[in-house]
């Protein structure tokens, strides 16, 4: 790919019209709903239980007809969604886990086939080439999807890649040093160390190959596009393109931003969306709904309308990139996660925001549990080197400024506070414990 242009390098289908992309879509539907009914314990009974006849199912609104597929019914009958024999399985996986019991999901050697082309035309929309050298910061092992999505996706691109893995910053410049690589795929968030790390230890990390970081695990950008706290606070110190992603195990695909950053670009040949109302009805664009999946291309484990539980906005303007594919939004918050505090609705990426804001707070989580009145309370665990008179006062000032009510504070020892972001056998971060 050495000497290629970007735009010569996103699919076809992705630079088509949108009703162009839908016409292709419902080439595959047919062929997804057959292979369902033949396969799937689950959605063949799903299909007798409700009199669906997929024969009639030949459009994308026909799929209204069919009942949404929830993560509950995913854990509760795991088996009965696995469409292989364990003969054709080649790799297993699991979710995180962070709305309830993992899921595990079988890929066969198509599926790997199918993260690897998806990953590798992620990394072309965040303007990755075969001339790159991406750092790699996420575990491979674990049972974790993403890790080895990345590797598949760069190995398929034709870049290089070190797979370092997560955690331990000078482990990290000591591989910046070695290899030079141009590109970090990391949790934004370990930017900030790595930053504090070079400045307590001497090292210009101004004067690396860096250029550019896809950002997975954290949002980096408002729901206006404009950069998050912590995106602005890598960037002020380090000025490198920051692009954000959004994926998930149950889809096996990945909404990029390219340069542009007004969005994660869809994939029409790996998944059909919706957004999603209460009703299961779809929103119009400007509104926020939940994002609804059916995945294209799976052999493993396909599921059907499936809603993620992530609420967002959609765009469908064509993109200067030449991209004319939906664009997400960044996610609004988890469904499940809805805080409702002192009258006021809240979701956790509003309370991180405030958070990363704030000089002196080095690390926390955020404990939401019920009261003894049976409505929700929110306890914020701050790890603090040293605690300032009247810093409290000064945090809840921050959050009654931009959200109208202060949630109770708490402060702890900055290692206490990292072992529980970082409990054994975890992946990634957690930052967010509802104990309701």
């Amino acid at each position: 790919m050495q000497g290629t242009k970007i735009n010569e390098m996103i699919p076809e289908i992705e630079t088509k019209s949108l009703s162009e992309q839908k016409k292709f879509q419902e080439t595959q539907l047919p062929v997804l709903l057959e292979y369902l009914q033949k396969n799937s314990k689950f959605y063949s009974g799903l299909f007798k239980d409700n009199n669906i006849d997929i024969s009639g199912i030949k459009t994308l609104e026909d799929l209204q007809t069919i009942p949404v597929t929830s993560k509950d019914d995913i854990q509760q009958r795991n088996d009965d969604f696995v469409c292989v024999p364990p003969l054709k399985i080649i790799d297993y996986i699991t979710t995180s886990g962070t709305l309830g019991d993992p899921v595990t999901f079988p890929l066969t050697n198509n599926d790997l086939e199918r993260l690897a082309y998806n990953e590798c035309i992620s990394f072309i929309c965040a303007d990755g080439s075969a001339e790159d050298i991406f750092q790699l910061m996420t575990t491979l092992d674990r049972r974790f999807m993403a890790g080895l999505a990345y590797f598949m996706g760069i190995k398929k691109l034709g870049a290089g890649v070190v797979r370092v893995g997560a955690g331990i910053p000078e482990l990290q410049w000591d591989t910046i040093r070695r290899i030079n690589p141009t590109a970090f795929v990391t949790v934004p968030s370990f930017l900030l160390k790595l930053i504090e790390y070079a400045e307590a230890n001497g090292i210009d990390y101004h004067s690396t190959n860096i250029k550019k970081a896809i950002c997975i695990g954290e949002a980096l950008r408002n729901q206006d596009f404009s950069l998050t706290t912590l995106g602005q606070r890598i960037i002020d110190k380090w000025h490198i393109k920051l692009y954000s992603t959004y994926a998930s195990t149950e889809m096996s695909t990945a909404f990029t931003e390219c340069s542009e950053g007004l969005g994660g670009h869809h994939h029409p040949e790996l998944v059909i969306v919706e957004f999603l109302d209460e009703n299961n009805l779809p929103v119009a664009e400007g509104e926020a709904g939940e994002v609804t999946i059916t995945t294209l291309g799976v052999e493993g484990m396909p599921l059907l309308r499936f809603k993620t539980g992530d609420l967002c906005h959609h765009y469908t303007e064509p993109c200067k990139c030449g991209r004319k594919t939906i664009r997400l939004g960044p996610i609004v918050g988890r469904k499940k996660q809805m805080i409702k505090y002192k009258g006021t609705t809240l979701y956790p990426p509003a309370l991180y925001d405030i958070l990363n804001n704030i000089d002196g707070v080095v690390n926390y989580i955020v404990e939401v549990y019920t009261n003894e009145i049976g409505t929700d309370e929110i306890l914020i665990r701050i790890g603090c080197e040293n605690v300032p008179e009247n810093f409290e006062k000064d945090i809840k000032d921050h959050f009654r400024a931009k959200l109208r009510v202060a949630p109770q504070v708490k402060f702890e020892e900055v290692d206490t506070i990292n072992k529980l972001q970082f409990p054994e056998l975890s992946r990634k971060p957690v930052v967010f414990f509802d104990k309701r």
